[in-house]
């Protein structure tokens, strides 16, 4: 698999259809009927705001998502009910985990792009851009609201501190990715922690929700919660590498981005092994003029991109070793299904 990462698209299409066509599109076509009208459902959560603040909070709402990380919650609650007493449905209150997660990661991403000054997301402008800063922190916030609102209205407690959660680790994990480490080898730990919090941390506590209100037994917790921070690791991994490999226009951001923003992923600290001298680039954040070129440069020399690429198949593969634990349904097979899509999504 780590081959795809070098080749045309075309020749990835080839290599995918080798999986039957019909499993292929599993995840997204079990997934599609509880996710229908998600968008919809996300912007009646919103409805209580003046003109511009509902546009504001509309604008990334459109439709247009992958709704990745729904898929992921509403499958994850099919497995866990099938496995627990064989019921097919997804629960009212499950879906709405589904929602929140989706709220709580849009309005990461509201706060994410005023924090990096970032002026393009999803191919289209950023809401900081259009709207300017202080209003986006402020429609970032009320998205925030309206999710803590959905979230007391399942009536759980334990779904609410397991969601709370995942708001604080976002916060943490933007801290941690705004400090850096000297030492070579607490800078990976950073990294891998940095992406825990800010990205896996979502998609395991989601999982982890529609399980507690799936099935009482707390092994299938873990096992739901263990699946989803393998998935988001390796999610933001194979993230990681497209900043390298992909060129901006299929990604709807600039290319090696993570670079401008001073930011070491895994591709550069895999390929600061190889070549030493990046070291003091890392330290500088890059900073310097050329630094972004010659970095990108050394990542491409190195075998940073096959390294990460090969992390985040191991990351999958225990993925797919922990909902192996749960009884087999087409619902587990999808979120098997899935861990394959992950590493070969090339946006």
């Amino acid at each position: 698999l780590t081959r795809f990462h070098h080749t045309s698209t075309s020749h990835m299409c080839s290599c995918s259809k080798t999986v039957s066509d019909e499993k292929y599109q599993d995840p997204f076509q079990l997934g599609r009927k509880d996710l229908k009208n998600l968008y919809e459902d996300i912007k009646k959560e919103l409805l209580v705001s003046t003109a511009e603040l509902r546009e504001m909070c509309e604008y990334y709402f459109d439709g247009k998502g992958k709704a990745f990380r729904p898929m992921i919650v509403v499958l994850m609650a099919r497995a866990c009910n099938i496995h627990h007493s064989n019921s097919r449905e997804v629960q009212a209150s499950q879906r709405s985990v589904a929602i929140i997660a989706e709220m709580i990661h849009t309005a990461s991403l509201v706060h994410d792009d005023v924090i990096d000054d970032a002026n393009s997301r999803r191919g289209k402008m950023t809401v900081n851009q259009i709207w300017g800063e202080r209003k986006a922190v402020l429609a970032g916030d009320f998205i925030l609201s309206a999710a803590s609102l959905a979230l007391a209205r399942i009536g759980n407690t334990t779904i609410i501190s397991v969601l709370t959660q995942v708001i604080e680790d976002l916060v943490r994990g933007e801290f941690l990715q705004l400090g850096s480490k000297e030492n070579e080898n607490e800078r990976f730990a950073h990294y891998l922690e940095k992406t825990f919090k800010k990205t896996a941390s979502l998609i395991a506590n989601s999982c982890k929700a529609v399980s507690i209100l799936g099935c009482p037994d707390p092994k299938v917790h873990e096992i739901a919660y263990q699946y989803g921070k393998n998935v988001g690791i390796a999610f933001q991994l194979i993230d990681d590498v497209l900043d390298f490999t992909s060129c901006a226009d299929r990604l709807g951001k600039p290319a090696a981005a993570d670079l401008k923003l001073g930011l070491a992923t895994g591709p550069v600290l895999f390929a600061c092994r190889q070549f030493p001298e990046m070291n003091a680039m890392i330290m500088r954040r890059f900073s310097k003029p050329g630094d972004v070129e010659r970095a990108r440069k050394y990542v491409l020399q190195s075998d940073g991109v096959q390294q990460t690429t090969y992390l985040a198949q191991r990351y999958c593969h225990e993925a797919t070793r922990e909902i192996s634990k749960l009884r087999p349904s087409p619902e587990r097979e999808a979120l098997i299904q899935l861990t394959e899509m992950v590493l070969m999504r090339d946006k």
